[in-house]
């Protein structure tokens, strides 16, 4: 199980987080987890999984989706057991920009439990996480989707999306752990979220498109130190 508080940085298909630029971004954090003793995950494109778990054996590494199919003649989709031989630890699943249906999120779910994959599930409203707690992810992430890229944090502009999703989910399953996106790019967000009962973030371009990665991620990493 990845602890709390966490910080989760999703590479998404930027230019800046595929391949080399991949293992920059790992390594980076990498170097922050260690440096400051917090919990620090990375989630990457499926064919960059591989060499940044070989290179960076400690991180925990994420898919950036699995799809809910067994082992077998599925070609072109990506099955949970592949994603755990390559070395990754879960996966993010509906995100806004990859949603699912319920039904089939669940199914994704399942999968994932059944390969041994941790599952940071993706909501864009408390009533939607509310649903999510249903099937037992590992962790919920509420995400605003207006304010995702904008750089405007939700955990200052939208208080109470955050405190209501993390209310929400703890009504039904108060073992899950809620974290919060969307414009989470400096330390004082994280802080602000953390204030509001959220057990972490998930970033993208804060630190992606940062000029100075490492910099970044020790930045919104050190409120996590301060819990």
């Amino acid at each position: 199980m990845l602890r709390t508080p966490i910080l989760i940085v999703n590479c998404k298909a930027y230019p800046q987080g595929i391949g080399i630029h991949a293992v920059e971004i790992a390594s980076a954090c990498d170097k922050v987890r260690q440096e400051l003793g917090v919990e620090i995950a990375i989630a990457v494109q499926a064919p960059d999984i591989y060499r940044i778990v070989e290179k960076f054996p400690k991180l925990p590494v994420l898919a950036q989706h699995v799809d809910p199919y067994p082992m077998g003649s599925y070609t072109g989709w990506l099955v949970a057991e592949a994603v755990k031989a390559a070395g990754a630890i879960g996966t993010l699943l509906n995100h806004s920009e990859h949603r699912l249906p319920l039904d089939t999120l669940d199914a994704a779910i399942q999968r994932c439990r059944k390969a041994g994959l941790l599952t940071v599930v993706c909501a864009d409203t408390p009533d939607t996480a509310r649903d999510i707690a249903k099937l037992s992810p590992d962790m919920i992430a509420i995400e605003p989707p207006e304010l995702i890229g904008t750089g405007i944090p939700v955990s200052k502009a939208k208080p109470e999306v955050v405190k209501n999703g993390v209310t929400a989910v703890q009504q039904i399953n108060s073992n899950i752990p809620v974290l919060c996106g969307a414009g989470i790019t400096r330390g004082d967000d994280v802080s602000a979220a953390l204030q509001l009962g959220a057990r972490g973030v998930l970033v993208a371009s804060g630190v992606v498109k940062a000029k100075d990665v490492l910099a970044a991620v020790r930045d919104l990493a050190v409120p996590l130190k301060e819990i």
